[in-house]
């Protein structure tokens, strides 16, 4: 049910700032800060998801958090909505749906680099400008390491691997001889 939920609200929201036109930039790092602070705070939890504060309460609580933090309207507005159904408990979840609704519409792919180094801008924007040819896409990467790589590169966009590591190239070589002999 939380994969439905996430999904159905994101794309709600997703809607809600191509509909109107609005930064999405801007409205998913709002979107964002709001779930960090939920996430990090027990007692701000406790108080959205507790079924005997009243709605209006829960959203006075909001309101005070979206003055202080300057959060636009239509973010205050989606986060009362979360509350008013119940499913505040899924924010940090919906958050980052959105976030790839947000790159699915703007015709960018996400893709995980994973490297046996730390890549230089330049290398960067090479595999980036690798990726979207393939992908047919703009491409938005996260970047990690992994030194058992020992070189080259795996990237990941969505259910795709593809694997340009020496290591992967020596696990292929490695079963290509152990088929043939």
């Amino acid at each position: 049910m939380a994969s439905s939920v996430t999904t159905t609200y994101a794309r709600a929201f997703a809607d809600v700032v191509f509909g109107a036109g609005l930064d999405a930039t801007q409205t998913l790092r709002e979107a964002k800060s709001i779930s960090e602070f939920v996430l990090g705070s027990k007692e701000l939890r406790e108080v959205w998801e507790a079924p005997s504060i009243t709605a209006e309460q829960k959203r006075a609580v909001l309101d005070a958090i979206v003055a202080r933090a300057k959060i636009s309207k239509p973010v205050r507005n989606f986060i009362a909505v979360l509350i008013d159904h119940r499913r505040i408990q899924f924010l940090e979840a919906i958050v980052t749906e959105f976030g790839h609704e947000l790159n699915r519409r703007s015709g960018f792919v996400e893709a995980e680099i994973t490297s046996a180094r730390e890549l230089g801008p330049k290398e960067r924007q090479s595999l980036e400008d690798q990726v979207g040819q393939i992908t047919g896409s703009k491409v938005r990467a996260r970047y990690s390491e992994d030194e058992s790589l020992l070189g080259g590169a795996v990237v990941r966009v969505g259910s795709t691997v593809y694997d340009g590591s020496i290591q992967g190239q020596l696990e292929r070589l490695r079963e290509t001889i152990s088929t043939q002999f």
